[in-house]
């Protein structure tokens, strides 16, 4: 029997025993589907600053679990190409995913590794354990290496709740697969630096859900203080960053209504303190 799609394979194909991974499946049966491999077409040229890019990102763990946010702006070289990006998205129950860097390629990347968390799961009757997520992702990133040395790169960075271990685990990437657990918080993109220097001053283990979503807020306003590529709480557009927390019971994306109260709380509290919060001695 063979599909209809004027190629020979046989439907058989789709059934035949194989890894549980979906990825694999791909490369051995539609190559082509994988769009975040492969180097551009011979006497193409990348050209970054006319490809929409988004930052920045952070996680951190706190009493309850983990927390993941971004901000909302892309850019294309130095103009806004949209306001309302959404950078943070669920991956499965316990695990989310955010990423800094060529829009598209990051958005394709995504939704291939929610299904491969979900098609493995179907597959073997269980969820794949937290450190077999971290190195699929980690071969995901990888299969794009080629892509990103032509300058569309993809950095993706990792927060989920393990129910191994009962802890909230931040794992971060570089453009060629490495993967990274990082202690307490990290941050990607452009802006990173500068999210990473606020939260270094602010951050503490024991934070309460309310209080890790503020020192979210205040770094990814600190990111947006110091780098165009960065947006900050849009109050009159009502565009304000994504936050979600993952915790025992699992994944949830904070109601836009608390993260607008803590946006104008913050605001507020700029215009008596510039500089925002210092660190507690």
């Amino acid at each position: 029997m063979a599909r209809d799609d004027g190629q020979s394979r046989p439907v058989a194909d789709l059934f035949a025993a194989g890894s549980s991974s979906f990825i694999d499946f791909l490369q051995i049966h539609r190559p082509e589907l994988l769009g975040t491999s492969g180097l551009l077409p011979e006497g193409v040229r990348a050209m970054p600053d006319q490809v929409p890019h988004g930052t920045t990102v952070l996680a951190l763990t706190y009493a309850d679990g983990v927390l993941i946010a971004g901000d909302r702006r892309a850019t294309m070289g130095n103009m806004i190409s949209q306001r309302d990006l959404e950078k943070v998205h669920p991956a499965d129950d316990h695990t989310a995913l955010a990423f800094a860097g060529s829009v598209g390629l990051a958005l394709d990347l995504v939704k291939l590794y929610q299904v491969e968390l979900a098609h493995f799961e179907k597959i073997e009757g269980v969820p794949m354990t937290f450190g077999a997520k971290t190195a699929r992702l980690a071969h995901l990133v990888r299969q794009n290496l080629g892509q990103a040395m032509q300058g569309l790169a993809v950095v993706p960075l990792l927060a989920g709740y393990d129910t191994d271990t009962g802890k909230g685990r931040v794992f971060g990437y570089d453009i060629t697969g490495g993967c990274f657990e990082k202690t307490d918080f990290y941050a990607e993109g452009s802006g990173s630096v500068f999210a990473r220097g606020s939260l270094k001053k602010l951050y503490r283990p024991d934070m309460s859900r309310r209080d890790a979503a503020l020192t979210a807020l205040q770094a990814l306003y600190d990111a947006a203080d110091e780098d165009s590529a960065t947006g900050g709480p849009d109050l009159s557009r009502r565009i304000y960053p994504i936050v979600s927390l993952l915790t025992e019971d699992g994944f949830e994306r904070q109601p836009e209504q608390e993260t607008e109260q803590l946006a104008r709380e913050i605001t507020e509290q700029r215009h008596r303190q510039p500089n925002g919060p210092v660190a507690l001695v």
